[in-house]
């Protein structure tokens, strides 16, 4: 079984409209809500491969009900601590001529006995998992290394660890060497002090990731693919040009993929496959994590992989 956990998950929001700007009044060609937070878009694209998946998290208020109901309705199954603070909402506006504009709500706050409830739960969760993934931001209450903690508990069970999230949460969950993480360019900067301008940047940042005992690193390039490192190679993952409809959750999809991937023990080129192809299928949907198994297929036949010593 996978286990997926979203600390600080939302109701997703997205209004399509025609020449979208600031300071003007708009009427939206179409609005769609879905339960939302990155670990919960990685929980929904892993239900498509028909895997076990639990999610677990923190939901409150009318917000927090909405999800669990959402999440009935989809037959996945949750567990979440139910905290006083209402669950947020996120907001995308997306435009005729492709922009997009997000608006991210900070999120409730979790209390010391909610949060110390989350560790028990988390606990007892593992025990029947195989492939752990977490994702997103963390919510006002937890402590920066929260991260850090949940992987070092699960790495004394045996446990594969994903992690996908930025700042200090991403830069001290590293401490705790986690199994796999996907920074996109931007947050691979921070954590590394330098710019990276070119191949050998990325390199010498993955070396360096590597050498921390992350056994695997991928570098999310958007529409460019991504660059992925494990063991003494580079694998570069060319994706095919697609009509791009929403992109938002394609990099949890990809995470979705691996996860999954991971837990069906595929070789490595195969893995890389899968996931690049749920993210790019993400963005053929204009739901925010979602994609069609069809898709997946075809794209996986399109996507280029060159391997490489470093």
């Amino acid at each position: 079984m996978i286990l997926t956990i979203t600390l600080n998950p939302s109701i997703d929001r997205r209004y399509l409209v025609d020449g979208f700007e600031k300071g003007k009044i708009f009427r939206a060609k179409e609005v769609q809500y879905t339960p939302g937070g990155k670990g919960l878009n990685v929980t929904k694209v892993i239900k498509s491969f028909d895997e076990p998946v639990m999610a677990i998290g923190f939901l409150g208020g009318k917000g927090g009900e909405y999800i669990e109901d959402e999440l009935d309705s989809r037959n996945i199954k949750h567990d979440f601590i139910a905290i006083d603070g209402e669950t947020r909402s996120c907001l995308s506006i997306l435009s005729d001529d492709g922009s997009q504009t997000e608006i991210l709500e900070n999120g409730p706050y979790v209390s010391e006995s909610e949060n110390l409830a989350f560790y028990e739960l988390y606990k007892n969760k593992i025990k029947n998992c195989e492939v752990i993934s977490a994702s997103g931001s963390l919510p006002k209450g937890l402590a920066a290394n929260t991260y850090r903690e949940l992987i070092k508990i699960a790495k004394k069970q045996g446990k594969k660890f994903i992690l996908d999230t930025s700042g200090e949460a991403l830069k001290l969950g590293i401490e705790a060497a986690p199994f796999l993480i996907k920074p996109n360019k931007e947050e691979l900067e921070n954590i590394m002090g330098f710019t990276i301008t070119n191949e050998n940047d990325a390199i010498q940042a993955a070396k360096n990731l590597l050498n921390k005992n992350v056994e695997i690193i991928v570098i999310s390039l958007g529409s460019e693919g991504a660059m992925a490192f494990f063991e003494n190679y580079a694998y570069k993952v060319k994706v095919p040009n697609i009509k791009t409809v929403n992109p938002v959750g394609s990099g949890d999809s990809m995470v979705a993929g691996f996860a999954v991937s991971i837990l069906r023990e595929y070789d490595f080129e195969t893995v890389l496959r899968i996931a690049a192809a749920c993210g790019t299928a993400n963005a053929m949907e204009a739901e925010t994590g979602k994609i069609s198994m069809n898709n997946v297929k075809k794209l996986m036949d399109e996507i280029r992989v060159e391997k490489m010593k470093i």
